[in-house]
């Protein structure tokens, strides 16, 4: 069964995660759906807070499974070697935690104290299709974190950390370790990381090509012909629009 090259085979240009923090989830997710990716959209996440920066970055997974009473006690979290408390210590800086709750946000898979510490290691971001506790305070760290919702019981009551920097799902979507995560209001987008450098260079001309389109709708002009461009003398306003701002 093929699974795509691990993640240190595949190495990005330097600009690629700059140019995709510039780029909106919706030009995202319509770059993949021209390559064939119509389920990299993370179902039923979202910012826990407004206002927060693009979040970008690579992904570090975390696996949820149901809990039993005879893994899942209170003093579970005593263990050196619980894979959640491991995944907050080795999330590498500049990487965002992927959390697999099997989407089910009755109980939290993190709280503010993980998230802070997350955010003090330089973690570029937090996504969870869980619930998140503490929420006011979670919201409130300039780290993005993306969930289902606030969920006050702990994690131990439905979900049992097994497994680090393997294969997820998150959301419906399916993340591998090293996949490129970008979140936004609009919500998280799953980029493929043999696709990040190529996505990366067309997001940045379709974005522009979008502030020329919704400068003409200001204006009045009719998108039959604009968007997509059909008519010729789309393109012909388009370059002379591009060459001004060169």
């Amino acid at each position: 069964m093929a699974n795509p090259a691990p993640a240190d085979t595949i190495a990005l240009k330097p600009d690629t995660l700059p140019r995709l923090a510039a780029a909106s989830t919706a030009t995202v997710a319509t770059l993949l759906f021209k390559r064939g990716y119509h389920n990299a959209y993370i179902q039923g996440v979202r910012p826990l807070a407004p206002g927060k920066p693009r979040m970008v970055g690579p992904a570090y997974t975390l696996r949820y499974i149901p809990t039993r009473p005879d893994t899942d006690p209170l003093t579970a979290f005593r263990e050196p070697d619980h894979p959640q408390r491991v995944a907050v210590e080795e999330c590498p800086a500049g990487a965002v935690l992927v959390m697999d709750c099997r989407q089910d946000a009755t109980a939290a898979s993190a709280g503010s104290i993980l998230l802070t510490r997350l955010q003090v290691r330089g973690a570029a971001g937090v996504v969870s299709d869980g619930g998140i506790r503490d929420a006011a305070g979670a919201g409130a760290l300039d780290m993005p974190v993306f969930a289902a919702k606030p969920s006050a019981p702990t994690n131990l009551t439905k979900h049992h950390a097994v497994d680090i920097g393997l294969p997820i799902a998150c959301g419906g979507v399916a993340v591998y370790p090293g996949d490129i995560l970008l979140g936004d209001e609009d919500g998280v987008m799953v980029i493929p990381r043999h696709l990040a450098d190529e996505i990366a260079a067309d997001s940045a001309e379709m974005e522009l090509f979008e502030d020329f389109v919704l400068e003409e709708v200001k204006r009045g002009v009719p998108v039959i012909g604009l968007y997509p461009p059909t008519d010729p003398e789309t393109e012909d306003r388009y370059r002379a629009w591009r060459a001004q701002r060169d």
